[in-house]
This record gives C-alpha cells, sequence and structure tokens, in this order.
C-alpha cells in the first residue's frame, strides 16, 4: 500500500540488496526458487528472515552505551507532517448471512439447489 501512494516501485521478501548504479539489485525468495529484481530508486523493499545477521551486544558495550547521552527529537525537528492525510467516513458491519441447512446425500443437494435457482 505505501508503495502504492507514493507510486514507488516495490520488492518484497528481499533476501539480498545491493545498489547498482542509480538504483537497486534485489534478490527475492519465490515459490520456484530465486527471482532477480531490478528498482529505481526511491522504493520500498521489505526484508525476509535471512537478509541479515543480527548482531548480539557485548556487556561492555552495554555499559558503553548507558553512558551516552540520548537526544530526544519531535517529529518536527526532523520535518515529517504527522496529521493524518485519510478520512475515515464509515466502518460497517458486512450483511448476517443467512444459517446453512444440511442435506442427507447428494440428490437432496441437487434438489435443494435446484430450487433456489442456482443449479
Amino acid at each position: 500500500m505505501l508503495a502504492a501512494l507514493l507510486d514507488w516501485p516495490q520488492a518484497t521478501f528481499a533476501s539480498a540488496v545491493s545498489v547498482e548504479g542509480e538504483g537497486l539489485a534485489v534478490t527475492r525468495e519465490v515459490d520456484g526458487g530465486l527471482e532477480n529484481v531490478r528498482l529505481s530508486l526511491p522504493a520500498v523493499v521489505t526484508a525476509d528472515l535471512r537478509l541479515n545477521e543480527p548482531r548480539y551486544a557485548t556487556l561492555p558495550n552495554i555499559m558503553k552505551s548507558k553512558k551516552k547521552p540520548l537526544a530526544q527529537m519531535t517529529p518536527g525537528d526532523l520535518g515529517v507532517d504527522i496529521n493524518p492525510s485519510l478520512t475515515v467516513l464509515s466502518v460497517e458491519d458486512p450483511p448476517v448471512r443467512e444459517a446453512g441447512s444440511k442435506v442427507e446425500d447428494v440428490d437432496q443437494l441437487i434438489a435443494k439447489l435446484k430450487d433456489s435457482g442456482v443449479f
């Protein structure tokens, strides 16, 4: 949805991403194997589990990070507009469906379908 709203190209389930010139080369996993896609920038890319290996923090680095100052910023400091751009007009429940009925055999099912005009 984000790519459609921005009118940007997208690549989903990326397992490898590399920059090639003015765009991206994305390898994505599909049912039949791997698919290579080239995108122009800017683009929306979603990641697969295998895209990155996590780095685990060591205890000394955790202790060092506690001493560093944490700068707090507002969206306005970053030039981001957080006002909603979509308006919900209404939310309605779907129509209630009629209860089903059981039939004893195939002949009764066919007769019921013929009576309802489906068959």
